[in-house]
Protein backbone atom coordinates (compact mmCIF):
# COMPACT_ATOMS: atom_id res chain seq x y z
CA UNK A 1 0.00 0.00 0.00
CA UNK A 2 3.00 2.29 0.49
CA UNK A 3 4.52 2.10 -3.75
CA UNK A 4 3.87 5.86 -3.93
CA UNK A 5 5.68 6.70 -1.30
CA UNK A 6 8.70 4.46 -2.06
CA UNK A 7 8.39 5.58 -5.53
CA UNK A 8 8.38 9.28 -4.94
CA UNK A 9 11.30 8.86 -2.52
CA UNK A 10 13.61 6.75 -4.94
CA UNK A 11 12.10 8.85 -8.03
CA UNK A 12 13.30 12.22 -5.80
CA UNK A 13 16.66 10.92 -4.75
CA UNK A 14 17.52 9.34 -8.49
CA UNK A 15 18.21 5.64 -7.10
CA UNK A 16 19.18 4.18 -10.40
CA UNK A 17 21.26 1.51 -11.79
CA UNK A 18 24.87 1.45 -9.42
CA UNK A 19 22.90 3.07 -6.52
CA UNK A 20 23.56 1.16 -3.32
CA UNK A 21 20.47 0.75 -0.56
CA UNK A 22 20.04 -0.42 2.60
CA UNK A 23 16.62 -0.60 3.85
CA UNK A 24 16.30 -0.80 7.31
CA UNK A 25 12.82 -2.73 8.53
CA UNK A 26 12.95 -4.03 5.33
CA UNK A 27 9.51 -5.98 5.90
CA UNK A 28 8.66 -8.63 3.30
CA UNK A 29 10.64 -6.57 0.81
CA UNK A 30 8.63 -4.26 -1.03
CA UNK A 31 10.55 -1.30 -1.03
CA UNK A 32 13.73 -3.59 -1.94
CA UNK A 33 12.05 -4.97 -4.97
CA UNK A 34 11.07 -1.66 -6.56
CA UNK A 35 14.43 -0.35 -6.08
CA UNK A 36 16.23 -3.58 -7.56
CA UNK A 37 13.68 -2.73 -10.55
CA UNK A 38 15.21 0.31 -11.22
CA UNK A 39 19.09 -1.20 -11.01
CA UNK A 40 19.89 -1.07 -7.49
CA UNK A 41 21.72 -3.01 -5.58
CA UNK A 42 19.52 -3.72 -1.94
CA UNK A 43 20.54 -4.71 1.42
CA UNK A 44 17.53 -5.29 3.68
CA UNK A 45 17.35 -5.74 7.37
CA UNK A 46 14.54 -7.04 9.36
CA UNK A 47 13.45 -8.42 12.74
CA UNK A 48 10.97 -10.10 11.95
CA UNK A 49 11.89 -13.81 10.80
CA UNK A 50 8.98 -14.70 8.68
CA UNK A 51 8.93 -11.44 6.84
CA UNK A 52 12.40 -11.56 6.59
CA UNK A 53 11.67 -15.25 4.97
CA UNK A 54 9.39 -13.60 2.56
CA UNK A 55 11.67 -10.81 1.79
CA UNK A 56 14.05 -13.66 0.64
CA UNK A 57 11.45 -15.57 -1.45
CA UNK A 58 10.64 -12.06 -3.79
CA UNK A 59 14.49 -11.42 -4.27
CA UNK A 60 14.87 -14.87 -4.79
CA UNK A 61 12.04 -14.79 -7.40
CA UNK A 62 12.97 -11.92 -8.75
CA UNK A 63 16.94 -12.81 -9.90
CA UNK A 64 15.28 -15.81 -11.35
CA UNK A 65 12.49 -14.03 -13.42
CA UNK A 66 15.86 -11.45 -14.22
CA UNK A 67 17.84 -14.67 -15.35
CA UNK A 68 15.16 -16.60 -17.51
CA UNK A 69 14.66 -13.02 -19.70
CA UNK A 70 18.65 -12.89 -20.49
CA UNK A 71 18.04 -16.10 -22.18
CA UNK A 72 17.02 -16.02 -26.06
CA UNK A 73 13.51 -16.06 -26.44
CA UNK A 74 13.00 -14.90 -23.01
CA UNK A 75 13.44 -18.85 -21.64
CA UNK A 76 15.58 -21.32 -19.52
CA UNK A 77 17.74 -21.15 -16.53
CA UNK A 78 19.70 -18.36 -17.38
CA UNK A 79 22.74 -16.66 -15.44
CA UNK A 80 21.23 -15.43 -11.66
CA UNK A 81 21.79 -12.02 -11.11
CA UNK A 82 21.97 -11.96 -7.34
CA UNK A 83 20.39 -8.13 -6.68
CA UNK A 84 20.55 -7.87 -3.18
CA UNK A 85 21.40 -9.36 0.79
CA UNK A 86 18.89 -9.75 3.44
CA UNK A 87 19.86 -9.72 6.84
CA UNK A 88 18.35 -10.60 10.40
CA UNK A 89 18.48 -7.30 12.70
CA UNK A 90 20.87 -8.49 14.92
CA UNK A 91 23.60 -8.71 12.14
CA UNK A 92 23.37 -5.23 10.86
CA UNK A 93 27.01 -4.87 11.11
CA UNK A 94 27.79 -8.05 8.68
CA UNK A 95 25.77 -5.49 6.05
CA UNK A 96 29.05 -4.31 4.39
CA UNK A 97 30.71 -7.62 4.42
CA UNK A 98 27.46 -9.26 3.04
CA UNK A 99 27.36 -6.64 0.05
CA UNK A 100 30.87 -6.77 -0.96
CA UNK A 101 32.63 -7.48 -4.18
CA UNK A 102 33.81 -10.46 -6.12
CA UNK A 103 36.58 -11.31 -3.21
CA UNK A 104 34.72 -10.44 -0.14
CA UNK A 105 36.46 -6.66 0.30
CA UNK A 106 33.84 -4.29 2.07
CA UNK A 107 33.00 -1.58 -1.01
CA UNK A 108 31.96 2.12 -0.85
CA UNK A 109 28.98 2.95 1.49
CA UNK A 110 25.72 2.80 1.01
CA UNK A 111 24.27 6.02 -1.19
CA UNK A 112 20.92 5.54 0.59
CA UNK A 113 19.26 4.65 3.87
CA UNK A 114 15.75 4.25 4.20
CA UNK A 115 13.30 2.95 7.19
CA UNK A 116 10.27 2.95 5.23
CA UNK A 117 8.42 1.58 8.70
CA UNK A 118 6.12 4.18 9.70
CA UNK A 119 6.50 5.99 12.55
CA UNK A 120 3.37 5.15 14.80
CA UNK A 121 2.65 2.01 13.77
CA UNK A 122 3.51 0.14 16.24
CA UNK A 123 4.37 1.43 19.98
CA UNK A 124 7.95 2.18 20.41
CA UNK A 125 8.53 2.24 16.71
CA UNK A 126 10.27 5.81 16.98
CA UNK A 127 12.47 4.95 20.00
CA UNK A 128 13.18 1.44 18.16
CA UNK A 129 14.42 2.93 15.28
CA UNK A 130 17.35 5.12 17.23
CA UNK A 131 19.61 2.40 17.87
CA UNK A 132 19.20 1.01 14.02
CA UNK A 133 20.17 4.50 12.73
CA UNK A 134 23.06 4.96 14.80
CA UNK A 135 24.30 1.35 13.77
CA UNK A 136 23.49 2.18 10.22
CA UNK A 137 25.01 5.50 9.47
CA UNK A 138 28.67 4.32 9.77
CA UNK A 139 28.01 2.16 6.93
CA UNK A 140 27.19 5.14 4.36
CA UNK A 141 29.46 8.33 3.65
CA UNK A 142 29.40 11.95 4.80
CA UNK A 143 26.13 13.29 3.60
CA UNK A 144 24.48 9.93 2.67
CA UNK A 145 20.87 11.18 2.82
CA UNK A 146 18.52 8.69 5.06
CA UNK A 147 14.67 8.67 4.72
CA UNK A 148 12.34 8.19 7.55
CA UNK A 149 8.54 7.92 7.20
CA UNK A 150 5.46 8.33 9.32
CA UNK A 151 1.92 8.85 8.94
CA UNK A 152 0.22 12.10 7.95
CA UNK A 153 -2.38 13.72 10.09
CA UNK A 154 -5.13 11.77 11.62
CA UNK A 155 -7.61 13.91 9.85
CA UNK A 156 -5.94 13.31 6.62
CA UNK A 157 -5.29 8.98 7.40
CA UNK A 158 -8.89 7.12 6.70
CA UNK A 159 -7.00 4.25 8.27
CA UNK A 160 -5.80 5.90 12.04
CA UNK A 161 -9.72 5.47 12.91
CA UNK A 162 -9.30 1.79 12.42
CA UNK A 163 -5.84 1.44 14.20
CA UNK A 164 -7.17 3.05 16.91
CA UNK A 165 -9.01 -0.21 17.59
CA UNK A 166 -5.24 -1.62 18.40
CA UNK A 167 -4.74 1.32 21.44
CA UNK A 168 -7.96 0.74 22.61
CA UNK A 169 -7.86 -3.14 22.63
CA UNK A 170 -4.14 -3.29 24.04
CA UNK A 171 -4.98 -0.56 27.04
CA UNK A 172 -6.52 -3.90 28.67
CA UNK A 173 -2.87 -5.11 29.28
CA UNK A 174 -1.35 -1.21 29.86
CA UNK A 175 1.35 -1.87 27.32
CA UNK A 176 1.91 -2.28 23.56
CA UNK A 177 -0.76 1.10 23.20
CA UNK A 178 -0.36 2.62 20.23
CA UNK A 179 -0.27 6.31 19.78
CA UNK A 180 -0.82 8.67 16.68
CA UNK A 181 2.33 10.33 15.27
CA UNK A 182 3.13 13.57 15.82
CA UNK A 183 4.09 16.51 13.49
CA UNK A 184 7.90 16.19 14.70
CA UNK A 185 8.47 12.79 14.78
CA UNK A 186 10.58 12.45 12.06
CA UNK A 187 12.65 15.36 12.78
CA UNK A 188 13.07 14.53 16.58
CA UNK A 189 14.01 10.53 15.70
CA UNK A 190 16.35 12.32 13.05
CA UNK A 191 18.13 14.46 15.62
CA UNK A 192 18.74 11.90 18.12
CA UNK A 193 20.27 9.47 15.69
CA UNK A 194 22.63 12.95 15.08
CA UNK A 195 21.10 13.35 11.55
CA UNK A 196 20.68 16.43 10.28
CA UNK A 197 17.18 17.21 8.20
CA UNK A 198 17.42 18.48 4.30
CA UNK A 199 13.75 18.14 2.90
CA UNK A 200 10.56 16.38 3.06
CA UNK A 201 7.41 15.43 1.48
CA UNK A 202 3.70 14.41 1.65
CA UNK A 203 2.66 11.35 -0.72
CA UNK A 204 -0.60 9.93 -0.63
CA UNK A 205 -1.03 6.14 -0.33
CA UNK A 206 -4.46 5.45 -0.55
CA UNK A 207 -5.45 1.39 1.28
CA UNK A 208 -7.37 -0.36 -1.02
CA UNK A 209 -8.59 -4.18 -0.91
CA UNK A 210 -11.00 -6.70 -2.32
CA UNK A 211 -13.16 -7.18 0.65
CA UNK A 212 -13.62 -6.58 4.22
CA UNK A 213 -11.83 -10.29 4.78
CA UNK A 214 -8.47 -9.30 2.83
CA UNK A 215 -8.53 -5.63 4.75
CA UNK A 216 -8.28 -7.33 8.02
CA UNK A 217 -5.71 -9.68 7.30
CA UNK A 218 -3.85 -7.19 5.65
CA UNK A 219 -4.39 -4.87 8.33
CA UNK A 220 -3.43 -7.53 10.83
CA UNK A 221 0.00 -8.31 8.87
CA UNK A 222 0.94 -5.03 10.04
CA UNK A 223 2.22 -5.80 13.13
CA UNK A 224 0.43 -2.92 14.41
CA UNK A 225 -2.48 -5.21 15.88
CA UNK A 226 0.26 -7.47 18.06
CA UNK A 227 -0.28 -6.05 21.36
CA UNK A 228 -4.04 -5.87 20.94
CA UNK A 229 -3.93 -9.71 19.77
CA UNK A 230 -1.95 -10.35 23.55
CA UNK A 231 -4.46 -8.39 25.36
CA UNK A 232 -7.43 -10.49 23.98
CA UNK A 233 -7.26 -12.79 21.01
CA UNK A 234 -6.90 -12.60 17.30
CA UNK A 235 -10.64 -13.51 16.85
CA UNK A 236 -11.98 -10.49 18.95
CA UNK A 237 -9.46 -8.28 17.21
CA UNK A 238 -10.32 -9.36 13.60
CA UNK A 239 -13.76 -8.61 14.85
CA UNK A 240 -13.47 -5.24 15.69
CA UNK A 241 -11.66 -4.35 12.96
CA UNK A 242 -14.20 -5.76 10.60
CA UNK A 243 -16.58 -3.55 12.16
CA UNK A 244 -14.16 -0.02 12.24
CA UNK A 245 -13.76 -0.72 8.11
CA UNK A 246 -17.94 -0.36 7.91
CA UNK A 247 -17.18 3.47 7.35
CA UNK A 248 -15.24 2.69 4.28
CA UNK A 249 -16.87 -0.47 2.65
CA UNK A 250 -18.00 0.37 -0.92
CA UNK A 251 -21.07 -0.47 -2.66
CA UNK A 252 -19.07 -3.05 -4.90
CA UNK A 253 -17.97 -4.67 -1.68
CA UNK A 254 -14.29 -3.18 -1.43
CA UNK A 255 -12.16 -1.25 1.02
CA UNK A 256 -10.99 2.28 0.23
CA UNK A 257 -9.24 4.24 2.83
CA UNK A 258 -7.34 7.24 1.49
CA UNK A 259 -4.31 7.86 3.45
CA UNK A 260 -1.55 10.63 3.58
CA UNK A 261 2.07 10.02 4.48
CA UNK A 262 4.88 12.31 5.06
CA UNK A 263 8.97 11.40 4.79
CA UNK A 264 11.70 13.08 5.79
CA UNK A 265 15.52 13.49 4.27
CA UNK A 266 17.67 13.58 6.32
CA UNK A 267 22.21 13.61 5.68
CA UNK A 268 24.59 11.68 7.99
CA UNK A 269 27.41 13.76 9.60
Amino acid sequence: MLVPLYEAVYERLEVRSGTRVLGLGCGSGLALLLATARGARVTGVEADRERLALARERLRAEDERDGSARRPGGTGSGARRRSGTLLPAERMADAVAEDGGSGGEPRAGYDLITAFQPIGSVPGDARGLEPALRAAIPLAGHGTPVVLAGWGPPERCATDAVLRVAGRLADRLRKGVRRPAYRDDLEDVAARAGLKPDGSGRVACPFGYADRESAVRGLLSTGVFDGAIRATDRRQVEKEIGEALHPHLRRDGTVWMPNVFRYLIARTP
